[in-house]
């Protein structure tokens, strides 16, 4: 009889594009989403957490580049007794599900209704160097109003929750313009009808940052040669039709009303790129009004990211300080934060218009960005480790423990086997343990403990001479009474250093 085959075992490794995230990385995400859900709130913003899962239809196409609902996100179809069930996918943003629950439970919902959600998103596209298939976003949105106020009051709650969470003024700005003077341009183009031309020019634009005023001109013209010395077709426009492109892309001036002035001449006498410059200018009244200077947000032609898929403002936070590459080179850290008005998203649910606009931060560019300004500690201390002497003991242990806890101190018992005390002090270690509390048999005949600091031990080990070892002690004999006292007043001590 022929031996069953013996069932391969699984491999142990993270699905392509998924990563996993270890205890200091969710604590400090955690933290950070809690500190800006706390500036949600204050803004009048509510909470809401909808499903991860939505019908491939209620989602619709609304991600970048692909032509079938399905293309792009992690979907598959519920089975029925006749295999026709609905296509179910999951969420590849959280402003799809908006539109859904805003449409669903409007008669309930205030308008207009205000809210926030945290939380992953899914896409099923080709992972790459920062590029996950599963990544955190952080939105906020208001639906149901078409008043400027409500664009004007996105972007001063994002220049208040970068500040609040430790990003300082200087270093960042929000950049505002307008989907509307753009349309406005390419109404002045000629190409305000023909579909083709017009999505060819918002690629173009959408590579300025990259080519820079030439090679926008060039590309929206006759072509140029790339880096790499191969040739790039152009649009094929004429250079008089270019020239309103530039004009738009260059308009930024030194204050709001020049740039606008600018921005008047690229429109012509386009009437939706007139309304496009009137939004602009009442967004800056309004945040000026708020004390919100062009030091923190300011208007900017630049800002193309996104385009095609507003109908009004649009928005961008950026990140202005400088950082090292891989490579060692200087470079600016970019955007962290995008959003705008998207009028056209519950239309498809209710057949009427239903204004909305929204910001939407990138959770983990934000946090790795706190962690370059040192705002962000990169490794976050573990529990106060209590060491097992006498196994037979665990209840003085577990009794130090709760103390410990009762105080709001973060500690734990070593549940590993006592035998080698080394070992504890290793686990210690491992845990990034700020503090080991001791207490053998002679230490309880004393009534006192031992309570070691790791941190500073580690310290002293690294560079101290014999002299300055003995100025400073890192393990200390005290009553066991005061315990929590000492433990309290060796991290405070460490928090000080840190």
């Amino acid at each position: 009889m022929a031996k069953p085959k013996k069932q391969p075992r699984p491999k142990a490794i993270t699905p392509k594009g998924f990563r996993d995230y270890f205890g200091s990385e969710v604590t400090q995400r955690t933290e950070m989403l809690r500190t800006i859900a706390g500036v949600y709130h204050r803004y009048g913003f509510d909470a809401l957490e909808s499903s991860a899962v939505e019908t491939v239809e209620a989602l619709g196409k609304f991600l970048p580049d692909v032509d079938r609902p399905n293309d792009g996100v992690f979907a598959w179809q519920e089975a029925d007794d006749e295999g026709q069930g609905d296509w179910m996918a999951l969420r590849y943003d959280l402003t799809a599900p908006l539109a859904r629950v805003y449409a669903q439970h409007r008669n309930d919902l205030p308008t207009p209704y205000r809210r926030y959600a945290m939380g992953p998103v899914w896409r099923n596209e080709k992972p790459g160097p920062g590029r996950f298939r599963q990544f955190y976003q952080c939105d906020a949105d208001t639906v149901g109003t078409a008043s400027m106020a409500a664009d004007a009051e996105i972007c001063a709650m994002l220049s208040d929750t970068l500040e609040t969470v430790g990003i300082p003024r200087g270093d960042y700005l929000v950049r505002v313009n307008n989907r509307k003077v753009l349309n406005g341009v390419l109404e002045t183009m000629g190409l305000a009808e023909d579909a083709d031309a017009r999505d060819a020019v918002l690629r173009t634009i959408d590579k300025f940052d990259k080519v820079g005023e030439q090679g926008v001109r060039e590309l929206l013209t006759q072509g140029r040669l790339d880096a790499s010395g191969a040739y790039i077709d152009g649009v094929g426009l004429s250079q008089d039709q270019a020239d309103p492109v530039v004009a738009f892309l260059t308009s930024k001036a030194g204050d709001t009303a020049a740039t606008l002035s600018n921005l008047r001449v690229a429109v012509g006498d386009s009437r939706i790129g007139a309304e496009g410059i009137a939004e602009l200018e009442q967004i800056a009244a309004l945040l000026d009004a708020g004390g919100y200077g062009p030091d923190r947000i300011e208007i900017d032609p630049s800002v193309v990211r996104g385009l095609g898929y507003y109908t009004g403002p649009v928005y961008e936070a950026e990140l202005t300080f400088e950082i090292f590459d891989e490579k060692g080179r200087k470079r600016q850290f970019g955007s962290v934060a995008g959003g705008g008005r998207y009028d056209d998203l519950v239309k498809r649910f209710t057949g009427q218009e239903v204004p909305a606009t929204g910001i939407s931060i990138g959770v983990d560019r934000l946090l790795a960005a706190l962690r370059e300004k040192g705002r962000i500690q990169a490794v976050e201390h573990g529990p106060v480790v209590v060491t097992v002497m006498d196994r037979d003991r665990m209840a003085d242990y577990q009794a130090m423990v709760a103390e410990l806890r009762n105080a709001g101190i973060r500690a734990e018992v070593y549940l590993g086997n006592p035998k080698n005390f080394g070992n504890q002090l290793k686990y210690a270690d491992k845990r990034n343990s700020p503090i080991a509390v001791i207490e053998g048999g002679d230490e309880k005949a004393k009534g006192i403990v031992q309570i070691k600091d790791l941190i500073l031990g580690a310290k002293i080990a690294e560079s101290a001479t014999l002299e300055e070892w003995k100025e400073l002690p890192s393990q200390f004999e005290v009553p066991r009474g005061d315990l929590v006292a000492k433990v309290r007043e060796i991290l405070a001590t460490q928090d000080g250093q840190g």
